[in-house]
């Protein structure tokens, strides 16, 4: 083969890439396997496997499942496809399934591998399970270089950012299923001003990520890729958050919902932020939380970097629990200590003002 024939063949290939990566999905993740500066901080972890985290429910014949078919019970027929349901408050959004957890593990579990991702946590008594961090190649810019090399020398192209995700499934009243799934987010910055070290900090959850794996998870389970964009795509349910002080001087977050949406709520948001839950009880309305309190040191990074610091200088997790208390449709959420005292203290402040932000 003569010369100007390798290099038409050169540039054919270079430019096929190209159109693949321009026609191609804007997400696309890349495990990052064991990588050592992303140590995940010690309030993100899981503690001990607990029964009472299981999530049993009947099955349901897959003769009633038929693309299309609403359920009648449901709020409105625009939110759901067949036996799946979609719930949104603010920018918070959930799956309801009408089978039991038993069904649903699987394909769940198949849909994360299928995206490009490791599972590092897979506790199917516990009804959870968490992905390592990755990394959405579709972010690295497509220039000529990077066409032409990149598929060879991949390694050496970095976003400076990895993702991971928590999925949540748990029981709800009707015998179905509630899927949850939240985001968490690492940025690699320069660690002082001559920009020759980096480190890694936690950045703020992404609810738009949190949507599109939604609306894939609903693809997964038999909607069609144009029926789940009009699920996802569907009015949002309303609701208000403000943070205000009880009699006693605790602070609250105030939620114009009633319980079952309100416990949902919470629950996702401590997903999202990071807390470590250790056990939960839905009867009592109660989280059993770990919270790691940020240094009082001003140098540090922002707010949400202390907040999930993994320095070794780091005070021990301190324990609390938080209370989801509903009368009609409005319901408080409180911190109380691990005695169940009310906590009035500068955590029990911080703790509140984080699930309020998270629930607007």
């Amino acid at each position: 083969m003569n010369h100007f024939s390798k290099l038409t063949l050169l540039s054919l290939s270079v430019a096929l890439a190209a159109c693949s990566v321009l026609n191609g999905d804007k997400i696309n993740y890349k495990s990052a396997g064991k990588v050592p500066t992303l140590e995940v901080p010690p309030d993100l972890t899981q503690l001990s496997h607990d029964t009472r985290y299981a999530v049993p429910g009947s099955a349901v014949s897959a003769s009633s499942f038929q693309l299309g078919q609403t359920d009648p019970a449901a709020p409105t027929a625009l939110t759901t496809m067949g036996d799946v349901r979609i719930e949104r408050s603010g920018n918070q959004r959930w799956l309801v399934v009408n089978r039991s957890a038993d069904k649903l593990w699987e394909p769940v579990h198949d849909f994360w591998q299928e995206n490009g991702f490791l599972l590092t946590l897979d506790q199917r008594n516990l009804g959870i399970m968490e992905t390592d961090w990755a990394e959405n190649r579709a972010k690295i810019p497509q220039d000529f270089i990077r066409s032409t090399i990149g598929k060879v020398f991949d390694s050496l192209y970095s976003t400076g950012e990895r993702d991971k995700f928590r999925t949540r499934l748990e029981r709800n009243a009707s015998g179905g299923t509630d899927i949850f799934i939240s985001h968490r987010g690492m940025v690699e910055v320069y660690a002082n001003a001559e920009k020759d070290a980096t480190v890694w900090q936690p950045r703020a959850s992404d609810p738009e990520l949190e949507a599109e794996f939604l609306r894939r998870l609903m693809v997964k389970l038999g909607v069609s890729q144009e029926q789940s964009k009009v699920l996802l795509a569907a009015g949002a349910g309303k609701s208000s958050s403000r943070i205000n002080t009880a009699a006693n001087g605790q602070p609250v977050v105030q939620i114009d919902d009633g319980f079952d949406r309100a416990w949902r709520r919470v629950g996702l948001s401590l997903d999202r932020t990071g807390f470590t839950v250790e056990d939960r009880d839905r009867s009592q309305g109660l989280y059993f939380v770990r919270y790691v309190a940020p240094s009082a040191d001003k140098s540090e990074p922002g707010f949400l970097s202390k907040l999930f610091s993994s320095s070794k200088a780091d005070p021990a997790p301190l324990k609390y629990r938080i209370a989801v208390v509903s009368q009609g449709e409005s319901t408080t959420v409180s911190v109380l200590n691990a005695d169940g005292k009310p906590e009035t203290s500068v955590n029990a402040q911080r703790i509140v003002q984080v699930i309020a932000d998270d629930l607007k």
